[in-house]
């Protein structure tokens, strides 16, 4: 039977090694919590500079970041063959001439000839009237007339017989063969038909002029135009009453049409009572029309109305344009410009020419006038020379050149430098 040797205790050597193998595995508690820190520290510092990095990218886009605006090319400054703007106005385009057109009598509508744009000439038919009524009135004046002519040859031939008897008479008296009373009744039955045969060559002129008269009724029904123009308004159609007078119920038309004498079109703008002694009669102006602000329309100073609108504190100018054009037409708006006279001189030098902006592209900074010109998206300040105003234009006379792009809306806080973009039609 084998023996079993019953282990006995280790020696102090072995009892060395494990304590040293057990220090080994030991954590070390002060190494972990610094490896710790630092890798806190270095999340923190990728932290900051991921921050850093979005923040300057958001600024950068927000820098740019196009601002909307408002733009207008700028246009050279026209020609002016009178001088300087001394004052400039707003009016209308007016007719001197122009009229709604009625029926002289009350009747309803048969038919209408005209329609709006469309020119007519002096007397040509508008419009006419039923007419059954008045047809009627003249065929029965037409008769009266013929009886009246027929009862004045019967009074005539009538009236010759009886004096052809008294003249029997008288010679039978001569001779004794009739008495004196049958001379005196001859006589006054001659008398009685010639007075009779005047009676009715009266009532023939009577008649004849009731004839007249219903015939002018008749002509009535014919609406004619009383000048040459152009029709602007149509106010009738076919089966409507129409009178001269108004019925008050506002069934019954009181004119056929409009029609507007274009060759009498004229200016009428009210100018401020602290700037009228600036106008003069005969002087000079240049009208623009808001419909076509490119066109310089010459034009004169024809009166100024001598009395005052207590309203407006203005006074009533007319002016006379200078030129007949089929695009102007009455009620347009325009913009006027009274002129400056100056005596011609050869040696003078020719007026400063310069660009047309809008008046609201203009900017004050730092005492100077200055302007933004948009140029590849980006604004760009310009300082300017400004010269006169020309309605709601002023002219720069230098900064700007034809044909640049001038920021006419934009906010106050625009820089130069700062991107912008035009703003699209219909925007607000």
């Amino acid at each position: 039977m084998a023996d079993f040797a019953t282990p006995g205790p280790p020696d102090r050597k072995e009892r060395l090694n494990k304590s040293e193998l057990l220090k080994e595995l030991r954590i070390d508690r002060d190494a972990l919590e610094d490896g710790s820190s630092s890798r806190l520290r270095l999340w923190l510092a990728i932290g900051a500079a991921v921050v850093v990095a979005v923040s300057a990218a958001m600024w950068l886009i927000s820098r740019d970041e196009a601002t909307e605006v408002t733009v207008e090319i700028a246009r050279a400054m026209p020609p002016t063959s009178a001088g300087t703007s001394v004052l400039d106005a707003t009016g209308y385009v007016t007719a001197r001439r122009q009229a709604t057109v009625s029926a002289k009598i009350t009747g309803k509508v048969r038919e209408v000839r005209i329609e709006e744009g469309q020119r007519v000439a002096v007397g040509e038919i508008l419009a006419t009237l039923d007419d059954s009524e008045a047809l009627v009135e003249v065929e029965l004046r037409r008769a009266q007339v013929a009886a009246a002519r027929a009862q004045q040859t019967e009074a005539e031939a009538s009236s010759a017989n009886a004096d052809r008897e008294y003249k029997r008479q008288q010679e039978l008296e001569q001779l004794k063969l009739t008495s004196a009373s049958a001379l005196d009744a001859s006589r006054t039955q001659a008398e009685a038909l010639r007075a009779r045969a005047s009676s009715q060559k009266s009532s023939v002129r009577v008649a004849q002029e009731s004839l007249r008269a219903a015939e002018v009724q008749l002509d009535n029904t014919i609406v004619r135009a009383p000048f040459a123009g152009v029709v602007t308004v149509k106010a009738a159609q076919p089966g409507e009453m129409i009178s001269p007078v108004s019925a008050g119920g506002g069934s019954i038309r009181t004119g056929i049409g409009t029609i507007v004498d274009m060759d009498s079109l004229e200016i009428q703008v009210d100018v401020s009572e602290a700037y009228i002694n600036r106008v003069q009669p005969g002087q000079n102006v240049e009208a623009e029309l808001n419909a076509y602000p490119e066109w310089r329309i010459p034009a004169e100073v024809i009166a100024i109305v001598p009395t005052a609108d207590r309203s407006k504190a203005t006074v009533k100018v007319r002016i006379a344009l200078g030129t007949k054009d089929p695009r102007i037409v009455p009620e347009m708006g325009v913009r006027v410009a009274f002129l400056e006279s100056r005596p011609a001189d050869s040696n003078a030098p020719p007026p400063p020419r310069g660009v047309l902006v809008p008046a609201e592209a203009i900017r004050q900074d730092e005492s100077k006038d200055i302007v933004f010109l948009m140029r590849d998206g980006r604004a760009e300040r310009r300082a300017v020379t400004l010269g006169g105003s020309l309605g709601e234009s002023r002219q720069v006379q230098a900064g700007v050149s034809a044909g640049d792009t001038v920021i006419v809306q934009a906010p106050q806080t625009l820089k130069d430098g700062d991107a912008v973009k035009a703003r699209e039609a219909g925007d607000e």
